[in-house]
């Protein structure tokens, strides 16, 4: 059918197993241990410890209507993955609620949060990382930058600071509220890592006079490709040839050495590089993908 050209079986795989992780996750440390959350997920929260409404029900109300007001700013193949994965949700909330595993962390809090953030942290980088969106916020949040001109950024961050608000005028006690956010801040921190990927290489910028040996070298005892590129001094006025290599995290100090063997003088900038695609780092000489 012309509505599923394109979507890939490997997505849909991955976009469930971030459901199944960020549901467990939800089940077992936010839930149990009445914490809150942003989002629609934190509405559904505010609705199971207020009014004792089933959280995977709710995650359906809330969430499917706002797919179908906001499909033609998710596009086609986006608006079937975030489907896929926000039923998924609710069917492993369902599973985790009915068959799940009691972990009695009261005493440790500050374990819990971080725990919370971890597992809603990974299973929302998977579903992000392979095409699907967090739902509900996410929608409002194109629609207020495509109708006021608003961030998606600001906006997703005052609709998430508002629900945890409303949960702490609900059920939410201080220190738990305090604790919420410390899981809100590590599981932002982990769908960044998730997104960006758990390669960390390193980019260097380097300015020599002698920037054809040191390219030479690298090459030569590296392996890695050198980009030349142009450049000009402004306060000499000067043209010269600037070069940039991009590394693996563990071949950094080998390549600060190979520079400084070259020349001692010369100016180095090193930056963090997430991510990296291509020859020598996802594929081979032949272009082919690494295993």
């Amino acid at each position: 059918m012309h509505l599923f050209r394109g979507i890939k079986i490997k997505n849909l795989i991955m976009i469930l197993f971030g459901a199944a992780i960020f549901s467990f996750g939800l089940v077992h440390f936010n839930i149990q241990h009445e914490l809150a959350e942003g989002g629609f997920t934190g509405l559904t929260l505010i609705l199971l410890f207020v009014f004792k409404l089933d959280p995977a029900i709710m995650n359906l109300v809330l969430n499917v209507p706002m797919f179908f007001i906001g499909w033609k700013l998710l596009g086609r193949k986006t608006f079937i993955y975030t489907v896929v994965g926000t039923v998924a949700v609710s069917v492993f909330l369902r599973i985790f609620t009915t068959y799940q595993y009691d972990i009695h962390m009261e005493n440790d809090l500050l374990l819990v949060s971080l725990f919370a953030g971890v597992f809603i942290g990974i299973g929302l980088g998977i579903i992000f990382r392979f095409g699907g969106t967090t739902g509900g916020v996410d929608i409002i949040a194109r629609l207020a930058n495509k109708y006021y001109g608003w961030s998606m950024g600001r906006t997703m961050f005052i609709f998430d600071a508002g629900v945890i608000l409303l949960s702490w005028a609900t059920y939410l006690t201080m220190p738990k509220m305090m604790y919420t956010l410390v899981a809100v801040y590590v599981g932002a921190r982990v769908i960044d890592f998730v997104q960006e990927g758990a390669y960390s290489g390193r980019g260097a910028w380097i300015i020599s006079e002698w920037q054809d040996e040191i390219a030479d070298k690298i090459t030569a005892e590296m392996d890695r490709g050198v980009t030349v590129m142009k450049g000009r001094g402004h306060y000499t006025k000067q043209e010269r040839e600037v070069l940039y290599c991009v590394v693996g995290k563990n071949e950094i100090v080998r390549l600060k050495n190979i520079i400084n063997s070259v020349d001692p003088s010369a100016f180095v900038s090193v930056t963090d590089v997430h991510d990296v695609m291509g020859e020598g780092f996802t594929l081979d000489e032949e272009k082919k993908p690494l295993d």
